[in-house]
């Protein structure tokens, strides 16, 4: 009898798949709550990016009771350098609404997943087969690349979803789904990859109608968006004892609740500051932000923000944007009141 694809697949899986620390091999996994961890993690997010962060997150919040009474403050200093931080919001609000509305136990029910904070139609379906072993179809890029790739759907990425959903619905191991979703990420990850993919070592190979075709790596078609371009600049300034000015960010948005040095888009925010000749750039998802680096000695600020030691500075949350301004604006500092005139 000929092996189904999904048998195929977890027959590679259980001698190819990746040994990662929120993974649990052989059915639903006996801690709900790092599966949740590691499903907003992952989020826009590589693997290998994501392993350091969620081995020093477990340790500090090893259950969802402790994350639930953690400052919201707090998550995000854990968070920081890991970008999209409404995930780190959201992952600390639905810690308190699993504790309180649910007595600390996660729903097993799809559609109830789905409406906790954070999850979307894809975590919810991943974290129900990874963490209870649900009958869920997993739907992530990887996915969506491998169906194309199978069934040599050409069509623009956007106008296919509903096919794409189909076809990975019948391939799905209802019974196995934890491990097929585990497997068949791990194919997207390890051998249909975006370029170059292992088609030999694949196995789908036989069964693949795009299997080192021409115009594989072509495979699925998508859209580029242009990013929006945005210059600013960005103030050290310093007070006399060699304190650095910091602000909350209260604006809505990606970055709201964390911490930065003052910046602004256009204009002059502080008269007299001295260009450093440094610069930092950001790619953030639509957007690539350079900001020229300012320095000024200031006797006082008005503003609603602090001054701070620079060695306290990983007490407050920063943007991956403002942690690259700390580093190459702070790497050899010397307080302006040491300086010797």
């Amino acid at each position: 009898m000929m092996k189904t694809p999904a048998k195929l697949l977890l027959e590679w899986y259980a001698q190819n798949g990746r040994r990662l620390p929120w993974r649990f091999r052989g059915g639903a996994h006996p801690n709900p709550y790092a599966v949740f961890i590691s499903e907003m993690m992952l989020q826009q997010t590589t693997v290998k990016t994501v392993i350091p962060y969620f081995e020093r997150f477990m340790t500090r919040f090893p259950t969802i009771n402790e994350l639930a009474q953690a400052t919201e403050e707090e998550v995000l200093c854990y968070w920081q350098g890991l970008g999209y931080y409404t995930r780190a919001r959201s992952l600390w609000q639905t810690a308190r609404v699993i504790t309180e509305k649910y007595s600390g136990e996660f729903p097993h029910n799809i559609k109830e997943i789905a409406s906790l904070k954070g999850f979307g139609r894809y975590s919810a379906a991943s974290f129900a087969a990874l963490a209870y072993n649900l009958p869920a179809t997993v739907i992530d890029g990887n996915v969506q690349r491998i169906m194309c790739r199978m069934y040599h759907l050409t069509a623009p990425l956007e106008h296919i979803q509903n096919e794409i959903k189909a076809y990975a619905e019948v391939l799905t191991d209802t019974h196995n789904a934890a491990d097929y979703a585990s497997a068949i990420m791990d194919l997207g990850a390890m051998i249909c990859t975006p370029k170059k993919p292992q088609c030999l070592l694949c196995p789908w190979h036989k069964i693949c109608l795009s299997a080192n075709a021409t115009d594989v790596e072509l495979i699925p078609q998508k859209t580029k968006s242009e990013k929006k371009e945005i210059n600013g600049k960005v103030y050290i300034l310093s007070s006399a004892d060699g304190k650095i000015y910091i602000r909350k960010r209260t604006e809505k948005g990606l970055l709201h609740g964390l911490y930065e040095f003052p910046w602004v888009e256009k204009g002059i925010l502080v008269e007299g500051a001295l260009d450093s000749a440094q610069s930092v750039t950001h790619i953030f998802t639509h957007i690539k932000m350079t900001l020229e680096i300012m320095t000024m000695k200031v006797d006082e600020f008005s503003g609603d923000g602090m001054f701070v030691k620079p060695e306290d500075l990983d007490k407050y949350p920063l943007s991956t944007l403002m942690q690259k301004v700390r580093r190459k604006a702070l790497k050899n500092y010397v307080p302006f009141n040491k300086i010797v005139e």
